[in-house]
């Protein structure tokens, strides 16, 4: 009895602190199952396992082949598709994440920068070599290799100039974001002279039963030769899995589109209609908030904007099932970005689920924020980054997957963290904007300039 009152403290200092993501699982442990380790870390560990494989699942059955159509549409080659689309999908939650944090109070958080860093470490060394075990043996071009690497170290190089030195003017903070221009309008010039070695294969072709094209060409004696050997220990997992992988599956149909007219289906583009639009403003929402009232059809009265958001996509998914009889012909090219970019949504809403979850966990386990810090809030925002690189390796992609491991920290850097921070300079122009020294930041430079000049001797 003498625990009741320590509890129900706890979980009202969890409920008075929201946490930021879809659910609180501080407020889980301390609130639902009142604080009871027992219980609270199965619990936990199973969500946690739930948060991988719908990260699995959004990038190898989603993201990776709208990256793949997208590349083989626009003729991008490995590289300028690593720099544009990979690039993009993975550092644009991160963009907007550190343009949202220093519009705050107090300058740059520690904390941001320390896990751009630890992020471009950890990508540009565990990522390159996990991709690396799974998809070899392949070649990757040594010029474009040796050029993503180095300018990867050069741009690390001026921002640890830039911050020993203790302040950042808004030129250096625009030439940032102009060096990755600049990289690009590199990777563009390279690939003049090699465009008829664009992307153009077509990508690989999933079943329902998660088997690539290679099982579709078999023969049908050798498929009905391997389902009879199959054990029943194997019949039973994968009954299993599909038995797991159906809600999640269900749910990423019902907000991302298909990209092949063969896969259509007039109930899931309907519900995509109606649902898609609320989730994007959804992820807007720490510029846009949800409840912002606004006049709609009505003088003088104000709605919720996320109401008038469902009104109008449920009046436009229900024209749609009304009207639309036919599957479309040929792939639509605005299904495919609005795939891409839903996918990008869930890897980055999902990664950042399962951080918080690491997060709850080590504080129940009455972890060291040193150890956290160190491990779970290191990597935990790489989590995205690993599996849409391991995805595309599996999906036949390696060498978009390898250029990618670089362009997208790079992105981050210099787009994400350098569009912030120009922010911040015009604030204060023509005067400095003055950075917080701190040694750990020091540190994380060091081992990132570290990871990039072993990779690039090797």
């Amino acid at each position: 009895m003498a625990s009741l009152p320590y509890t129900a403290v706890a979980c009202a200092s969890v409920r008075a602190d929201p946490a930021p993501g879809l659910l609180n699982y501080a407020a889980v442990h301390s609130c639902l199952l009142r604080a009871d380790r027992r219980l609270s870390l199965p619990i936990l560990a199973l969500l946690l396992l739930l948060h991988f494989r719908f990260l699995a699942v959004a990038a190898g059955a989603h993201f990776s082949p709208a990256v793949s159509r997208l590349a083989s549409r626009l003729r991008l080659s490995p590289s300028m598709a690593a720099v544009t689309l990979l690039a993009l999908g993975n550092g644009a939650p991160d963009a907007f994440a550190s343009a949202a944090a220093l519009r705050g109070e107090g300058g740059l958080p520690r904390a941001g920068l320390a896990a751009i860093l630890s992020a471009g470490a950890f990508v540009s060394a565990f990522v390159v070599g996990a991709v690396s075990l799974i998809a070899a043996p392949f070649a990757v071009p040594p010029a474009s290799f040796t050029r993503d690497v180095f300018l990867y170290l050069v741009a690390a190089s001026a921002l640890f100039y830039i911050y020993l030195s203790a302040e950042i003017f808004l030129w250096q903070a625009v030439g940032l974001v102009l060096f990755y221009v600049f990289f690009v309008g590199l990777v563009f010039y390279m690939d003049l002279g090699a465009a008829g070695k664009a992307v153009s294969s077509a990508e690989p072709e999933t079943t329902a039963n998660g088997m690539g094209r290679a099982a579709m060409d078999l023969p049908v004696s050798v498929e009905h030769q391997k389902q009879r050997k199959a054990s029943l220990w194997t019949v039973l997992t994968k009954q299993v899995t599909r038995v797991w992988d159906w809600p999640v599956t269900f749910l990423l149909k019902l907000t991302i589109p298909s990209t092949l007219p063969s896969e259509w289906n007039k109930f899931y583009i309907c519900a995509n209609i109606c649902l898609c639009p609320l989730i994007l403003l959804y992820s807007f929402s720490s510029f846009i908030p949800l409840d912002s009232r606004i006049v709609f059809l009505l003088p003088q009265i104000r709605f919720p904007l996320w109401s008038v958001v469902l009104l109008v996509s449920f009046c436009l998914a229900l024209s749609h099932f009304r009207f639309e009889k036919e599957s479309p012909e040929t792939e639509n090219i605005a299904s495919t970005l609005i795939s891409f970019v839903m996918s990008v949504f869930w890897i980055s809403t999902m990664a950042g689920e399962l951080l918080n979850c690491l997060a709850a966990i080590g504080v129940i386990m009455d972890l060291p924020p040193a150890i956290l810090g160190m491990t779970v809030l290191a990597w935990g925002n790489s989590v995205g980054d690993l599996v849409a690189d391991v995805a595309l390796a599996k999906n036949g992609q390696p060498t978009i997957a390898i250029a990618g491991c670089f362009a997208g920290p790079m992105f981050n850097m210099l787009v994400g963290l350098g569009t912030a921070l120009v922010m911040q300079t015009a604030g204060v122009y023509p005067k400095a904007f003055v950075l917080e020294f701190h040694v750990g930041i020091v540190v994380a430079f060091v081992f990132l300039l570290l990871s990039l000049m072993a990779t690039l001797w090797w």
